[in-house]
C-alpha cells in the first residue's frame, strides 16, 4: 500500500512541476522525493511522472493518481487537526451516559458546551440500570458515565457532586408539616416506590431496612422523575434524589434529618483525556441544580 509520504511527494511534484522544488516544500532532499516517487510507481505498476528539460510532468496515470493522493493528504491533515482540537478540548466527540434522573445535572453543562464549544459533538444515553451503564463503558459505547454510588474498581471514578435525597409529599399530607423529616417518620406511610428495573428501588429498600422502617408501596414506577410527580398527585409520598424533582412541582419537598445524601461520580475507562477531563471539571463546578427556591441544596464536591 502506498505510504502517505509518497502521496505527499506526488502532490508536491504536481503542484511545483519540479522534484527539487517539491523537496523544498516538504523539507526533504531531492533523492528522498525521487525514492518515494519510484516506490509509488512500483506500487502502481506504471510511470506517474515524465522528466523533461524544464522539470517534470505527470503522465495520464499520474494525473489520475494525484486526485486520490490529494484527498488522502487532506484527510490525513484533517485527522491530525481533529485530534489536536480534541486534545485541547476544542473539538472531537464526547459520548455521555447517565442515570435517568441525572439528565438535569448534565443539561446545564451540555448547554454551556453547545454554546462555547460548537465543534465538540455531544451525545447522551440514559438508563435506570447500573449494570447497563457499566456495560456502555466496557463496550466502548460511552466515554463518560455519570451515576450515583460506589463503582467497580475497573473504572476510574471522580466524585463530582453530593446530591441530597429528599421527601416529596402532597401539600396536605401530614409529613408536609414537618421540616425536616426523620427517617423513622416514614414508618407505615404509603410510598410511591421504584420498579425492580430501577436501581433506586433496591438502594432505597436497603436503607429503609437498615433503619428498621416499613413502608406500604402503593405503586411502582421505572421512571425516577415520575415518582415525585405521582406523589404530588396524592398517591403517596416519594423518596428520591433532588435532581428528580422538576422545577415548579406543586408538592412539599422536605430534607431529612440527619441530612441524607449520595455521591455522584463520573466514570471513565481509564485516566480521562483532556476533553473528558474538562467536562468532568465543569460538572464539578456546576454541581447539582436545586429544583426551585426553598428546596434542599446540593453542593459541588471538592
Amino acid at each position: 500500500m502506498a505510504s502517505l509520504r509518497a502521496l505527499e511527494c506526488l502532490v508536491a511534484v504536481a503542484d511545483s512541476g519540479s522534484i527539487t522544488q517539491a523537496a523544498r516544500l516538504l523539507y526533504s532532499s531531492q533523492p528522498a522525493v525521487s525514492h518515494q516517487l519510484a516506490a509509488l510507481e512500483r506500487e502502481a505498476g506504471t510511470a506517474l511522472i515524465r522528466r523533461e528539460a524544464r522539470g517534470v510532468r505527470l503522465t495520464p496515470a499520474g494525473r489520475a493518481a494525484v486526485v486520490g493522493a490529494r484527498k488522502a493528504v487532506e484527510a490525513a491533515g484533517s485527522a491530525v487537526r481533529a485530534a489536536r482540537a480534541a486534545g485541547e478540548a476544542g473539538g472531537g466527540s464526547l459520548r455521555l451516559a447517565c442515570a435517568q434522573s441525572l439528565v438535569s445535572v448534565l443539561a446545564p453543562v451540555l448547554g454551556e458546551w453547545h454554546r462555547r464549544r460548537p465543534d465538540v459533538a455531544l451525545s447522551v444515553r440514559e438508563s435506570t440500570s447500573a449494570d447497563e451503564l457499566h456495560g456502555l463503558i466496557d463496550s466502548d459505547e460511552a466515554d463518560l458515565v455519570l451515576m450515583p454510588g460506589s463503582v467497580p474498581d475497573r473504572f476510574t471514578s471522580t466524585v463530582v457532586a453530593e446530591e441530597e435525597i429528599v421527601l416529596v409529599a402532597p401539600t396536605d399530607h401530614p409529613l408536609a408539616g414537618l421540616d425536616p423529616v426523620g427517617l423513622d417518620d416514614l414508618d407505615g406511610v404509603c410510598l410511591v416506590h421504584f420498579a425492580p428495573d430501577n436501581g433506586l428501588g433496591v438502594w432505597l429498600d436497603r436503607h429503609l431496612v437498615d433503619a428498621g422502617v416499613r413502608v406500604e408501596p402503593v405503586m411502582r414506577t421505572s421512571v425516577t422523575t415520575a415518582a415525585p410527580q405521582l406523589a404530588a398527585a396524592g398517591l403517596g409520598v416519594a423518596v428520591c434524589p433532588a435532581s428528580a424533582v422538576s422545577p415548579g412541582l406543586d408538592a412539599a419537598v422536605r430534607s431529612f434529618t440527619p441530612r441524607w445524601t449520595r455521591a455522584l461520580v463520573a466514570l471513565t475507562p481509564g485516566v480521562p483525556d483532556e476533553l473528558t477531563a474538562r467536562f468532568i471539571a465543569d460538572l464539578g463546578e456546576r454541581g447539582v441544580p436545586v429544583p426551585r427556591a426553598g428546596r434542599p441544596e446540593a453542593s459541588s464536591a471538592e
